[in-house]
């Protein structure tokens, strides 16, 4: 799998927009980023693989704890392939208001 679809992959999940929102404001523990959510430490576990595997996260080594960190690297390649589609939706934009000032100019010439 490529890495892109990697992570959209990861992204796709509530869950796991919730947890990297989580560690945009700083690092954290499992049981810290399990805390706000209804479902077993098992089931972060598994959440922070997704997201360590798309590269979204890491996790350090310190003593006995293990802080989780974002990793926002992989969400720059995302915002960079979105903007590829920028001009597109800007040119239909345009081509938009373009009809509109049409019809509103025919309105007023009837």
């Amino acid at each position: 799998m490529d890495r892109l679809s990697e992570v959209f992959g990861a992204l796709a999940d509530p869950t796991r927009r919730a947890i990297l929102a989580r560690l945009a404001e700083g690092e954290a523990t499992v049981n810290q980023l399990a805390e706000p959510f209804p479902i077993s430490l098992q089931a972060v576990s598994k959440h922070l693989k997704v997201l360590e595997r798309a590269g979204l996260i890491t996790r350090g080594k310190e003593a006995q704890w293990r802080p989780c960190r974002l990793d926002a690297g992989p969400l720059r390649e995302v915002a960079d392939w979105i903007a590829t589609y920028e001009r597109f939706w800007e040119l239909r934009y345009d081509k938009l208001g373009e009809y509109l000032q049409q019809i509103q100019k025919e309105t007023r010439d009837e």
